[in-house]
């Protein structure tokens, strides 16, 4: 299962009895072969571990950023060497970049022919938002209501502990999320911009996976890019989407002193601890 790159060079670090475990440089030969993922890498996302550091063929989850829009998303060395696989363009090497992009898929270098399908029109964008800047929290009226008692206890509990502002209900984001220039957090810490999402399978084992999964990750994306981190409490057997998601299988005083350690390791201790109550 991938891990975060911190848990990762800890491990290697005792597994192999050494403070640096892959010197700078070890892997250098080999991430030869992929210049847009070195351009896509930056050690100051990763711990301050460099690129030429890490087997391509590593479980860890690593965060890169686009160069053409400087989207940022979190993906495993794996996953971003497979990008390009048949469709052969730059957009494939950010999974945003691709999703904007749409390109069609080619055959030994030969475009596949498709049905031309007549366009629908394409919905607009709601108006509801305020004319904030990106990455402003805010109270939005068109936020749903807390889906589960968890998640209103879990809020509840985080602002018995933080003393942060309360309220807020959502993100001004860049590009539209389902039709709004807004997404909403089951939980933000506007002062420490920090969104925080309780994920379980619900009653039917339907919520958050397959295509419901691919709108969390677009979601975590669209905050990254607007200069937040995200924090998602993963229950059952829902695997982590990124580098600080915990997978708890109840928030209780355990699970509750695990985010504020996450917190601490997003933000440092220093910022987190002057909050607390």
């Amino acid at each position: 299962m991938p891990e975060r790159i911190q848990d990762w060079w800890a491990r290697r670090q005792f597994s192999r009895g050494m403070d640096v475990p892959y010197p700078v440089g070890t892997y250098r030969e080999a991430w030869a072969h992929y210049p847009a993922l070195v351009r896509q890498y930056h050690p100051e996302y990763n711990d301050g571990i460099m690129l030429t550091q890490i087997p391509p063929a590593a479980d860890v989850l690593l965060l890169w950023q686009c160069e053409q829009f400087g989207h940022r998303f979190v993906a495993t060395p794996t996953e971003q060497r497979e990008r390009p696989s048949r469709e052969r363009r730059r957009s494939v090497w950010c999974p945003e970049c691709l999703a904007l992009a749409k390109p069609k898929p080619v055959q030994a270098g030969v475009p596949v022919a498709s049905k031309a399908k007549p366009k629908r029109p394409v919905p607009p964008v709601c108006s509801k938002t305020p004319n904030l800047a990106v990455g402003e929290p805010f109270a939005s009226e068109c936020a749903p209501k807390p889906a589960s008692a968890v998640e209103a206890q879990m809020r509840a509990d985080l602002f018995a502990r933080l003393s942060v502002t309360q309220g807020f209900t959502a993100v001004k984001v860049a590009r539209p999320f389902f039709r709004h220039l807004e997404v909403w957090p089951d939980i933000l810490l506007p002062e420490l911009r920090v969104a925080l999402e309780y994920d379980s399978i619900g009653r039917h084992g339907l919520e958050h996976v397959g295509k419901r999964e691919e709108a969390d990750k677009r979601k975590d994306r669209a905050l990254r890019s607007a200069g937040w981190e995200v924090i998602r409490i993963r229950t059952g057997k829902l695997q982590p989407l990124g580098p600080f998601d915990l997978q708890i299988p109840s928030v209780g005083e355990r699970g509750l002193q695990r985010i504020l350690d996450t917190l601490r390791d997003i933000r440092g201790p220093f910022m987190v601890d002057a909050y607390l109550l």
